[in-house]
C-alpha cells in the first residue's frame, strides 16, 4: 500500500505513550529483593549448559508491562570462565499502557545528538538504550530507517546486511532488511523516484557509489542541520514545498534556513535536478508518496501501519538459534569483548527485549558470538545488534522513583555518556493509579562517617510513582550502625542493619550495609605524585575497590590521612603542604579508613619541562572540526608582538556551520597523540586569547585510552598572551598518557552569547611531573650476600644476623623484605588484617598481599607469577619479584645458592 503523506513529514519530537522492552549487562548493584533466582535454559542450550551460564540475579518492575531483569552470564576464555553481567527489560508487547519509540537526538531532530539519559529525560522515557548505528565523523544521522508513531524520521541507508527492528500498530514484533521506495508527483503528471528521507552523505552498497549522484531526497524540520547533507560531493538543487505547493526552487544552490515545520525539501543533483527544471514551477501542487520494502520477502510496509522502527546491523537470532552474521563484523570489534546493545522479541512475539553488554570495572563485556548465546539462552527467538562500544548506555527508571537514572557505568568511565544519534526509549502512557506500595529511597551501602539521604517513596497500581509529599514518616534503624539526622542516616561502625520507614499503620524497610575495612580490597588516591614544596595543594580523590569487585569513591570525611617527611592536612578531598620535613627528598600521605590502609600519594621533588615550543615540531598538526560544518585552519606561524622571536600554533575557527555544541581541534601527531611526562601534576600553556567567551581545553588520551578533558579556560574572556595551568591531579589520569588536542569549544547552551569565529594561539606547553630518577641516587649504594637457608647475610663484606633464613619454593627466592629494607633504604608496612605489605622506596609504592598474586604499583594494579607466603609467623616476600620493582640487581649463583644485591 502506498500512502500519500505531505505535511505529515513534519518536526518530530518523540513524546510519552506507549511503549516496549530492554536488555543489557550492568552492575550488580541491587537494592531490591531478588525476585527468583536460578538457572535460566533457553532453546540454543541445553538445560546442564545454561545453568552452568546464564543465572537470574533478581527483577525489578519499572512500569506496567515492563520490568527489569538482571543476570550473571559465564563465558570460557582461555580455557577459565569469566563472569559477565546483564540487564534485561523485559516488556510485554500486550499490555496497553507500555510502549517502545525512537528518541532521536535533541528536540527529536537528526544531526543532533544527546546521551541515552538526555534524550530519556526530554522525552519522559521510563528507561532507554541507545540505538542505531552513525558515523561518528559525520552530521550524527543514523544509517538505518528511523519511524515513530507512523512517520518517517530517516529512511534505510543503502547498505547490504543492515537490519531494524519494528512494531506494528498490533503490538506484534519484526525484525527485517528494509529497503525504501518513494515517488514525487508533479501537477504535469510527470514522477521522479525519491531515494530517500533525511539522509546524510555515504558510500552506497555493493556499488560504493555516492549517495547523493543523480538522486532526489526528501528532508523534512526532523532534519536540523542547515546543510543537507554535508560533503555529499554534490551541488544540490532545492525545492521548499510547503501545503503541498512549491514556494521557492533554488537551482544548483542550496535553500537558506532550516526547513519549516509545515512543509519539507526535495533535494536533487543531476538527472534529478535536470527533472526539477524541467517539471516543477513555484505555484504548482507536488506531492510525494512513499513506502518501506521487506528485502527478505518483497512484501511493502506502510509507515502509518508502525508504531515505530529503529535500524541496527547484524542480524543475531534467528528462529531461537545463534545465526550467521549478515555483514562483516570487523568494524564493530566482533571479535573482541566490548560493551553490546542488542534488541530482539520471544517466539511469541509477546516479549521484546533490548539487550546491553557492559564493560567496566564489575564486568568484562562480550564477543558477538557470546552475546548470541546469551540471548538464546534468556529466550530470544529473533534478535539483532544494535550500536555498542563506548555508546552502549542503559538508563531505568528505580520503582518509585520520577526519572530515568543510568543503570550501570559505561566503558567510558569518567568521561561519561557518549552522545549517540538516537535511542529505543521505554514509555508509559497509564492513567494515575492508586497507592499500591512504598519504598525506601536511598543508598544500599555507605561509608563511616558518611550521611546520606533517604526518602520515603511511593508507587501506584502501574508501578509508577505517587506523590506521597504528604506522607509524614518517622525513621528507625536496627541497630547502632546507622544514626538517623535531619533527611538521612550516617554511618557509625561497619556491619549490616536494617532501616525502617513508617508511616500511620504502613511500614517499609530496606537493607543497607556501612562498609568496613574488611570489605575493602584496595584503597587509592587518584593523584599517584605531587610536588613537594610548602603550599602545594592537589586533589586526592580516594576511591575503594571493594572485594566484591566494586569500585566506588569514598567520601572525604570518611578517610583519615597519615603523613610522613611533612606537616599536611586535607580537607574537603584536598591536600594541602603546610612545611616539609629538613632534608626530606620524599614525603607521603597514606589513606586510610576502618583500619584498612591504602597507597600511599608520593611528594617528591617535582620540575616544569617545556613540553613543546612549536619551534621546531617534528609531527603532523592538523585541523579538524565538530561538527562536519565547523571549519578552520591549524599552522604554525611567526608570532608578533611580545613573542616576535618565537614561533606558536595558530587555530582559526569559523563554527557557524552546524548546530549543537561546536569543536575547533589542533590535532597533535596526527590522531596518535604525543606522550606526556609520567605522572604529570600541572599542564601549563601560554595563549593568546581573542575574548570569545568560548572555552579553551586539552584532550589527554590515558594508558587505557580513554580521553581526559582539562579546561584551560572556561570562558576565554581575554585578549593578548596569558598563561593558563590546569590541575591534572583531579583528573584520575592512568599513565602513560599523551596529549591529543588543544581546542576551542562553543557549547550549546548560550551560544548566541559566544563568538562563532575566531582565532586563538598557543605557546610553551609545560608540564610539572616528579624529577627523573626519584630513586636509586638518593639511598645508599651496597652489596649484600643471603645464602639459602642461613640466617645470616654480609653488606659490604661484614656479616649480619637475621631472624629467618632465605628460602626456596617452587623456584622461587622468598626472603623477608626488612633486611632489604635495611641495607637499601625504604621501609615496609604490615596490615594484619588485609595480610598486605606496603613497601615504600623513594618514588615507588610496592602493595603485595598474602596468597594473592595481584599486587600494586604506586596504585596500578599488576598481576606476578608468585605470592607473599606466610612461614612460622613470618611473611616472606618474593625476592626477585621486590627488588627489581625497587630497583635493586639480584644476581643468582646456583653452585653456592647465594644471593647477591646491588644498588
Amino acid at each position: 500500500m502506498v500512502v500519500r503523506q505531505n505535511t505529515k513529514l513534519a518536526h518530530l519530537v518523540a513524546k510519552s505513550g506507549k511503549r516496549i522492552a530492554l536488555v543489557t549487562l550492568a552492575g550488580l548493584i541491587w537494592i531490591q529483593p531478588v525476585i527468583g533466582v536460578g538457572p535460566i535454559a533457553g532453546p540454543a542450550l541445553t538445560a546442564e549448559a545454561a545453568a552452568s551460564q546464564t543465572v537470574k540475579l533478581g527483577e525489578e518492575m519499572i512500569t506496567s508491562g515492563a520490568k527489569l531483569v538482571k543476570y550473571e552470564y559465564t563465558v570460557t576464555r582461555s580455557g577459565k570462565p569469566v563472569k559477565v553481567l546483564a540487564d534485561v527489560i523485559e516488556v510485554d508487547l500486550a499490555n496497553p499502557y507500555v510502549q517502545l519509540d525512537v528518541m532521536t537526538g535533541k528536540g527529536g531532530q537528526v544531526t543532533t545528538r544527546q546521551s541515552v539519559e538526555g534524550m530519556a529525560k526530554e522525552t519522559g522515557a521510563v528507561a532507554g538504550v541507545n540505538g542505531d548505528f552513525f558515523a561518528t565523523a559525520g552530521q550524527g544521522v543514523p544509517m538505518g530507517a528511523a519511524v515513530t508513531k507512523g512517520t518517517v524520521v530517516t529512511s534505510p541507508a543503502q547498505l547490504q546486511g543492515m537490519y531494524a527492528f519494528a512494531v506494528r500498530n498490533d503490538g506484534t514484533p519484526m525484525i527485517d532488511r528494509f529497503g525504501f521506495n518513494g515517488t514525487v508527483f508533479a501537477e504535469d503528471g510527470s514522477t521522479f523516484s525519491l531515494t530517500g528521507i533525511n539522509q546524510e552523505s555515504y558510500m552506497t552498497e555493493p556499488d560504493k557509489a555516492y549517495s547523493h549522484v543523480n538522486n532526489m531526497f526528501i528532508y523534512t524540520s526532523a532534519w536540523k542541520a542547515e546543510e543537507r547533507p554535508a560533503a555529499s560531493a554534490t551541488t544540490p538543487t532545492e525545492v521548499l514545498v510547503q501545503g503541498g505547493v512549491v514556494t521557492q526552487i533554488s537551482i544548483k544552490a542550496a535553500i537558506p534556513g532550516p526547513v519549516p515545520a509545515d512543509g519539507f525539501i526535495l533535494r536533487a543533483h543531476g538527472t534529478a535536478a535536470d527533472y526539477v527544471a524541467t517539471h516543477l514551477q513555484v505555484g504548482q501542487r507536488v506531492d510525494a508518496t512513499y513506502e518501506l520494502r521487506s528485502l527478505t520477502d518483497g512484501q511493502t510496509v506502510n509507515p502509518a501501519d508502525l508504531k515505530m522502527m529503529i535500524g541496527g546491523h547484524t542480524l543475531l537470532v534467528d528462529q531461537g538459534q545463534a545465526s550467521a552474521f549478515t555483514r562483516s563484523i570487523t568494524s564493530i570489534s566482533g571479535g573482541s569483548a566490548v560493551a553490546r546493545t542488542a534488541v530482539g522479541y520471544s517466539k511469541d512475539g509477546k516479549t521484546a527485549y533490548i539487550i546491553t553488554a557492559e564493560k567496566n570495572s564489575n564486568s568484562t563485556g562480550l564477543t558477538l558470538k557470546e552475546l548470541q548465546g546469551f540471548m538464546t539462552g534468556i529466550g530470544v527467538w529473533k534478535g539483532m545488534n544494535l550500536d555498542g562500544g563506548g555508546s552502549t548506555t542503559m538508563v531505568t527508571r528505580p520503582l518509585a522513583e520520577t526519572s530515568a537514572q543510568l543503570t550501570f557505568t559505561t566503558s567510558n568511565g569518567s568521561a561519561g555518556q557518549r552522545a549517540v544519534a538516537n535511542g529505543l526509549g521505554v514509555f508509559t502512557n497509564a492513567p494515575q493509579g492508586t497507592l499500591l506500595g512504598l519504598k525506601v529511597s536511598g543508598a544500599s551501602t555507605l561509608f563511616i562517617g558518611q550521611t546520606v539521604p533517604y526518602a520515603l517513596k511511593g508507587y501506584d497500581t502501574y508501578y509508577n510513582p505517587i506523590d506521597t509529599s504528604g506522607l509524614q514518616a518517622s525513621w528507625q534503624a536496627s541497630n547502632g550502625n546507622l544514626v538517623w539526622t535531619e533527611g538521612g542516616f550516617k554511618g557509625v561502625k561497619a556491619g549490616s542493619t536494617k532501616i525502617t520507614a513508617s508511616s500511620g499503620q504502613a511500614k517499609t524497610s530496606m537493607d543497607v550495609k556501612v562498609l568496613g575495612g574488611t570489605d575493602l580490597e584496595s584503597l587509592t588516591a587518584g593523584t599517584t605524585f605531587a610536588p613537594l614544596q610548602a603550599g602545594t595543594s592537589v586533589t586526592v580523590a580516594v576511591t575503594a575497590k571493594l572485594k566484591d569487585g566494586r569500585t566506588v569513591d569514598v567520601p572525604a570525611e570518611s578517610v583519615k590521612w597519615a603523613f610522613s617527611g611533612m606537616k599536611a592536612s586535607v580537607q574537603g578531598g584536598v591536600l594541602t603542604v603546610q612545611s616539609v620535613n629538613n632534608g626530606a627528598k620524599f614525603a607521603y600521605a597514606t589513606p586510610s579508613y576502618d583500619g584498612f590502609t591504602g597507597t600511599p600519594v608520593v611528594l617528591s621533588a617535582s620540575t616544569e619541562t617545556i613540553w613543546e615550543s612549536f619551534e621546531n615540531i617534528a609531527y603532523p598538526i592538523s585541523f579538524t572540526g565538530l561538527p562536519a560544518e565547523a571549519t578552520g585552519t591549524v599552522s604554525i606561524v611567526q608570532g608578533d608582538g611580545e613573542r616576535a622571536n618565537s614561533k606558536v600554533l595558530k587555530l582559526d575557527y569559523d563554527l557557524t556551520g552546524g548546530s549543537g555544541s561546536k569543536f575547533a581541534y589542533a590535532q597533535i601527531n596526527g590522531t596518535s597523540g604525543k606522550a606526556i611526562p609520567d605522572n604529570a601534576t600541572t599542564l601549563t600553556v601560554d595563549v593568546l586569547g581573542d575574548a570569545s567567551l568560548n572555552w579553551v581545553r586539552a584532550e589527554l588520551s590515558d594508558a587505557d585510552g580513554k580521553p581526559v578533558y582539562i579546561d584551560l579556560a572556561r570562558p576565554m574572556d581575554f585578549t593578548g598572551w596569558k598563561t593558563l595551568t590546569a590541575d591534572l591531579t583531579a583528573s584520575n589520569i592512568k599513565f602513560p598518557a599523551k596529549l591529543k588536542r588543544l581546542y576551542v569549544v562553543n557549547v550549546e547552551e548560550g551560544q548566541d552569547e559566544r563568538a562563532l569565529t575566531g582565532s586563538v594561539s598557543f605557546d610553551n606547553v609545560r608540564f610539572t611531573a616528579p624529577a627523573a630518577g626519584g630513586g636509586n641516587s638518593d639511598f645508599p649504594s651496597a652489596t649484600a650476600v643471603m645464602v639459602l637457608g642461613q640466617k645470616s647475610m654480609t653488606v659490604n663484606g661484614k656479616k649480619q644476623d637475621l631472624e629467618v633464613a632465605p628460602l626456596l619454593k617452587d623456584n622461587t627466592t622468598y626472603v623477608p623484605i626488612k633486611y632489604v629494607l635495611d641495607v637499601f633504604g625504604g621501609s615496609a608496612a604490615w596490615n594484619g588484617a588485609a595480610k598486605k605489605i606496603t613497601v615504600t622506596r623513594g618514588a615507588t609504592i610496592l602493595e603485595l598481599t598474602v596468597g594473592q598474586k595481584a599486587f600494586l604499583l604506586n596504585g596500578v594494579s599488576s598481576k606476578a607469577e608468585v605470592s607473599p607466603i606466610i612461614v612460622n609467623g613470618r611473611t616472606l616476600v618474593p625476592l626477585r619479584l621486590v627488588s627489581e620493582q625497587l630497583g635493586i640487581g639480584v644476581n643468582w649463583e646456583k653452585k653456592t645458592k647465594s644471593i647477591t644485591l646491588e644498588s
